[in-house]
This record gives C-alpha cells, sequence and structure tokens, in this order.
C-alpha cells in the first residue's frame, strides 16, 4: 500500500471526513467538475441504469440526480455528514437518506440492482469492507461502479482532497492513496467480477476548467471501474 504523505506537496492542516465535508457543504458544488466524475458514468457501457439503487458516500446528491435522469427508479443515499445529506434532501433525487459510514450502512442485504460509490475511496485507510459491503446490498447480477480519484494523479499532483474554509484557509480531508492493484484486490476478494474500467486524462477540456493544470496535461486524473455479482 502506497503512503499518501510521501507525495504530500502542500503540507495543508488535515482534518476528518465528516468535520471537513460538513464545512465545504457550502461551496462543494462550485468546486467538484462533472468532469470529475459525471463524465466517466456517462462513458460506461456495460452498466444498465435502472431498478434500484445505494449511493454509498452520496453527499449533495449529485450522482443520485444523473442515476434518477438516466433511467434508475429509486436511489437509497448513505453519507457520514449530515450537512451534506441536507443538501441532497432538498435535491429531492432519493427515495430516502440514511447518515451511516459507507462500509456499515444498515441497507438490506442483496437489495440493490445497482450499487455506486463516487469521489470515496481516498477517504478509506482500507478498501476491503467497502468492496464487500457493496456485494452484501448487491443482487445476484446486479452491478457496483466505484469512481475515484486516479492514484497517479495524487503522486504526481501531490495534493489531497481540500478545500478553502470560509477564513480563506486551504484545509486537507483526510487522503489516502490506493492503487489500482488494490481496488482489484478488495473487489475479486469481495467476489466481484469485473466488466469494465475506464480512465479520465487532463486533456484540452479539463484544462478549460482547470487551467493551472497545465503541468500535469495527459496524466489520468479519475476512474471507474464496473463490476458485477
Amino acid at each position: 500500500m502506497a503512503d499518501f504523505t510521501q507525495f504530500d506537496t502542500r503540507g495543508y492542516r488535515t482534518v476528518d471526513v465528516r468535520s471537513g465535508y460538513g464545512e465545504w457543504v457550502s461551496t462543494y458544488e462550485d468546486t467538484v467538475e462533472d468532469a470529475m466524475d459525471i463524465a466517466l458514468l456517462e462513458a460506461l457501457e456495460s452498466v444498465p441504469w435502472r431498478g434500484e439503487a445505494a449511493d454509498l458516500g452520496c453527499g449533495t446528491g449529485r450522482t443520485g440526480a444523473w442515476l434518477r435522469e438516466h433511467g434508475v427508479e429509486q436511489i437509497d443515499g448513505v453519507d457520514l455528514t449530515p450537512e451534506m445529506l441536507e443538501v441532497a434532501a432538498a435535491r429531492g433525487a432519493h427515495r430516502r437518506l440514511v447518515e451511516a459510514d459507507v462500509t456499515a450502512t444498515g441497507l438490506l442485504d442483496e437489495a440493490y440492482d445497482l450499487v455506486v460509490t463516487s469521489l470515496v475511496d481516498e477517504h478509506l485507510a482500507d478498501l476491503g469492507p467497502l468492496y464487500a459491503e457493496a456485494y452484501r446490498l448487491a443482487k445476484p447480477g446486479a452491478h457496483y461502479v466505484l469512481i475515484g480519484y486516479h492514484p497517479f494523479f495524487i503522486m504526481a499532483s501531490g495534493m489531497p482532497t481540500h478545500y478553502d474554509s470560509a477564513s480563506g484557509e486551504s484545509v486537507a480531508i483526510e487522503t489516502h492513496l490506493h492503487l489500482l492493484s488494490e481496488h482489484t484486490d478488495a473487489a475479486l476478494r469481495a467476489g466481484w467480477e469485473l466488466t469494465e474500467l475506464r480512465e479520465r486524462v487532463i486533456d484540452d477540456s479539463w484544462l478549460q476548467l482547470k487551467p493551472k493544470w497545465e503541468s500535469l496535461r495527459g496524466q489520468p486524473v479519475t476512474f471507474a471501474f464496473a463490476w458485477r455479482r
């Protein structure tokens, strides 16, 4: 397992996930670009967007809204941060919202046709419990989509997940570095079968959004795994 502290070039004060997202929530929607995650959802070809879904780490409901727009009938969202859940509730894409850890959701066994986790894995020290929980929730034949920051991007940029506080201070949220091999190991151990892997690189369209990332041109920034039970 790689250690993010070896690559950290920012040295920001670091807070836990719940505290960090609780403070970031007021500007989160203005910070996270669809190019990071929504573009990867749109690129996946092996996943049927239908039935009932569990949205693990649902945040403000961005992913849930996309899923509803693309054919998923019912979505249950889980997040650790109550402030994020309040925004998701206002968005109205979810059937219900649960405040819980993504590795111990309390949702029913084998209840979902689709499980989705987006931009969450870098906050987990161990991927095994996440993949195991997603497998527990999935019906036989169901799909699991996991989108995350590419480990190479984290290493090359030396940048943790972070936000600017109300005082203007840049604050990091606890960040862990997971190689893609760690994902495949955890998923296969849980019982998942890989159906698709997509990677997004920093290209001209990305640089229109983040011009200061010019030095990272051509490098992978996010990835999407699609698994089937």
